[in-house]
């Protein structure tokens, strides 16, 4: 049977539910829940909608109560988190959508963006498989560093300023960031909780990012030349500095091994930070390695781009989409934003 209030499996002659607590009687029991289609993707957040705190699914398989640590304390399977495919569009030029993917059970990813005016933030964390609670970590990473980044003064000065101001502050929301995925879980676990860090902040034509790890940014004008703004912590960055050719680097096993990211045992979280000034109109784009495992390369990243639909959170989809077309074979994010129009 299962319980009328949060749906949990429940015996027949339970008086409470184990899981939330409801008083049941066997009136208010109901017949056990159809399977569900564990391949269809849960659009969670309606736009502008996005909750302060993750949701606490039930376990998708049994409907059982999911312990602290993901797995569920009935049948152990992974849980899923409720983050199987997010979207959220703040402003009309701005867009995010997180994607599972195709092989994995979880999504790991997260976003944050913000937008008013001609100032947008774009942030972007991506869990480390390997490490306990880590969908939670980059979860609470990007809404940190959203909400400091959203938070801090807006400089009405040169455009140099603004780069030297957004560059601080977004070193702050990199240390604001880890802080919270360090919370996310218990740091006495071998392996605690710990993702990438990507921040990409435009006021007017000023563009600053600022990342730990592999996620990335991309500068994508209308005119001119497409340019990955931001250097991965990595395993393969160190190979292409050595002389390897960039294909050949990020087709070896190892080249997502990370040698930089937010947790309590990060070796350093100095985030690396990058400016440009937008000279016409373009894209900024901000990304998980979900995407750009399939399309690294700026400039192919940039034609792939100019085939999609001009509407921000329809090109962002299309986006994920086509990565889940190559094989989906990570958690794909998405969020971008259109620079530089006149209003």
């Amino acid at each position: 049977m299962t319980c009328p209030g949060c749906g949990a499996a429940v015996a027949a002659d339970f008086a409470f539910c184990e899981n939330c607590g409801a008083t049941l009687t066997p009136s208010e029991a109901s017949a056990p829940a159809p399977a569900r289609d564990l391949s269809a993707r849960t659009h969670m957040i309606s736009l502008h909608a996005e909750p302060d705190t993750p949701p606490v699914p039930l376990c998708a398989e049994c409907g059982g109560a999911v312990g602290d640590d993901g797995w569920c304390t009935v049948c152990g399977v992974r849980a899923s988190n409720g983050r199987e495919h997010v979207t959220e569009q703040p402003a009309p030029t701005v867009a995010a959508v997180s994607d599972r993917g195709r092989i994995h059970r979880r999504n790991e990813d997260a976003f944050a963006v913000a937008a008013h005016g001609g100032w947008t933030a774009l942030v972007v964390c991506d869990g480390v498989t390997t490490a306990a609670n880590s969908d939670a970590a980059a979860y609470a990473a990007a809404r940190a560093a959203r909400d400091l980044l959203a938070a801090a003064e807006r400089p009405n000065g040169s455009s140099d300023e603004r780069l030297q101001h957004w560059s601080l502050q977004a070193k702050a929301a990199a240390l604001a960031a880890d802080e919270a995925a360090a919370a996310a879980g218990p740091n006495d676990d071998p392996s605690p909780p710990s993702c990438t860090f990507v921040a990409a902040i435009a006021d007017g034509a000023a563009i600053v990012t600022a990342n730990v790890g592999d996620s990335r940014a991309y500068w994508l004008p209308d005119d001119g030349s497409a340019e990955q703004l931001t250097v991965d912590d990595s395993w393969a960055t160190e190979q292409i500095k050595a002389g390897v050719p960039r294909h050949v680097a990020e087709a070896d096993p190892k080249a997502h091994a990370i040698t930089r990211w937010l947790g309590i045992d990060s070796p350093g979280v100095d985030a690396t930070t990058a400016t440009t000034i937008a000279t016409g109109p373009g894209w900024l784009l901000v990304c998980s390695d979900g995407l750009w495992n399939y399309c690294s390369d700026a400039a192919t990243l940039q034609s792939l781009l100019d085939k999609q639909p001009s509407e921000p959170l329809a090109r962002a989809e299309a986006l994920v989409e086509w990565a889940n077309q190559q094989g989906g074979r990570d958690n794909i994010t998405v969020t971008i934003a259109r620079i530089g129009d006149s209003s």
